[in-house]
């Protein structure tokens, strides 16, 4: 397993910090904000220094119930590549539901919801798994996710759940301890607890974050200070095993340099501090020298063939040596098909039982039985919240256009439109919604918004004959 060391989460708005910052031995991008064939300039200087760069990503959904879509694990693989990254990381989440395997319309969430922990939701996400192994050119590792809402009915506690995921697909873990304090707070969950079930060999390696605490419900921010709780979580893990990398998420609220590099050094000491306590004798972790051949992990492809989605002609084994980093991962074989395949009705039990969650979530239907209502009200304004401030983000000329009211407007749309697209077609249609109510009322700001829209749209705004229609439509659909 490829020895990482202290790293922190590239952004585009601190990259210059992090290009400065002492002591970072690496650093993880997110995976859908980067092009493979068009790489930021800060991420390829840092790779020229030598800095180790893991694409994470948040949108393959491989808790869904559907299987993963092939376009999306290209696409993911070619970024690995274009790293030269010795490993890629995804979730253990669900991000859209409905759709032809539901009979229903697709939803997307725009956020990282939990799977429930029950049997037929392993199964789904084992073959899942098994998929973008097969698909992916370097090994996974999957992440546990923090939760505000805890399903009714699961089988498996967290550790459990996470264990035999590992023990029948070979996936490496990605462990959040900020996750784990976040679902300590949100759901009585304890994160001891859940660090003694899982294998912790296993992990790949760690995320640490700060949050705040809000009407007794722990927000996983990822925009405050690490709080001790979570450092106090670290020091668990790290006491019990050497984790071969951990580091520092931050997303929002961004604090001056001296402030990250201060939080690193905090963390860098927690885990020498969690080490020194680890018993005599304690499994460490599997150390890999970059010398190492490269050895494939459980249904990864073997580099020779083409990566999926390359061009024609495209070849691992034509890529110049240092593209892909060398990195020795244990060879586990196959589960049986009987063990990973799931059993009859599986998906579709998993797929119903999602898309009721996500539709009560994002699109106002009643609360699924055995939901408590009032934590899936907290969870649907977070949502819509955070889907205000990315679509704020995308398209930054909305609330300069709107000012003031651009939030509350947004928050009104997004009560009755779920999001079916990404983050910037819902921006376009949240546009187009104005626009259709004769909105905004300053003249002004209705013409600059009817150009924005233009522009983007490539079509003509609509005519008044159009949204009469448009509008007569929406309202029979919220009967």
């Amino acid at each position: 397993m490829t020895e990482l060391g202290i790293g922190i989460g590239w952004r585009p708005e601190i990259a210059e910090a992090v290009e400065a910052l002492p002591g970072v031995d690496w650093v993880e991008v997110v995976a859908e904000n980067i092009c493979a064939d068009h790489l930021p300039d800060s991420l390829t200087r840092l790779r020229e220094r030598g800095v180790t760069v893991v694409p994470h990503g948040v949108s393959l959904g491989l808790g869904g119930a559907d299987r993963p879509d092939p376009a999306r694990l290209a696409a993911l693989g070619e970024k690995a590549v274009a790293l030269g990254a010795p490993l890629v990381t995804e979730h253990i989440a669900f991000v859209r539901a409905g759709g032809p395997l539901t009979a229903s319309p697709l939803l997307e969430a725009g956020h990282l919801l939990p799977v429930p922990r029950t049997r037929d939701a392993l199964d789904v996400l084992c073959e899942n798994v098994r998929i973008a192994q097969d698909a992916l050119p370097v090994p996974l590792a999957l992440e546990n996710i923090a939760a505000l809402i805890a399903w009714p009915g699961e089988e498996l506690t967290e550790g459990q759940f996470l264990a035999e995921l590992v023990e029948r697909t070979g996936v490496r873990l990605l462990i959040d301890v900020a996750n784990l304090h976040t679902n300590h707070v949100n759901r009585g969950e304890d994160p001891a607890k859940a660090l003694a079930e899982l294998p912790v060999e296993a992990i790949a390696y760690v995320h640490v974050a700060g949050g705040v605490e809000r009407d007794g419900v722990w927000h996983d921010t990822h925009a405050h200070p690490v709080p001790g709780a979570v450092l106090d979580v670290l020091a668990d893990l790290a006491s019990r095993v050497s984790p071969p990398g951990v580091l520092l998420e931050r997303d929002d609220d961004f604090p001056p340099a001296e402030e990250l590099a201060t939080e690193l050094t905090v963390i860098r000491q927690t885990v020498a501090a969690g080490g020194t306590a680890r018993p005599r004798g304690a499994r460490p972790s599997v150390r890999a020298s970059r010398r190492a051949p490269l050895l494939i992990g459980a249904g990864a492809r073997v580099s020779g063939g083409p990566m999926p989605g390359a061009p024609a002609g495209q070849d691992l084994a034509q890529e110049p040596a240092s593209v892909i980093e060398p990195v020795s991962v244990p060879v586990q074989a196959p589960a049986p098909v009987h063990e990973s395949a799931p059993r009859d009705g599986a998906r579709q039990r998993v797929g119903l039982a999602q898309a009721a969650l996500l539709s009560a979530l994002v699109a106002g239907t009643p609360a699924p039985e055995g939901f408590d209502s009032r934590r899936l009200g907290v969870q649907s304004r977070a949502l819509a919240a955070k889907r205000a401030g990315v679509v704020a983000k995308v398209a930054p000329e909305l609330p300069e256009i709107l000012g003031k009211g651009f939030r509350p407007a947004f928050l009104a749309y997004a009560r009755t439109r779920p999001m079916t697209g990404g983050y910037r077609r819902d921006a376009l249609d949240f546009a187009e919604h104005l626009l259709l109510a004769d909105r905004p009322e300053d003249p002004a700001a209705r013409r600059r918004l009817t150009e924005w829209w233009q522009d983007r749209s490539g079509t003509r705004p609509p005519g008044r004959a159009l949204r009469f229609a448009r509008a007569a439509r929406h309202a029979l659909a919220r009967r």
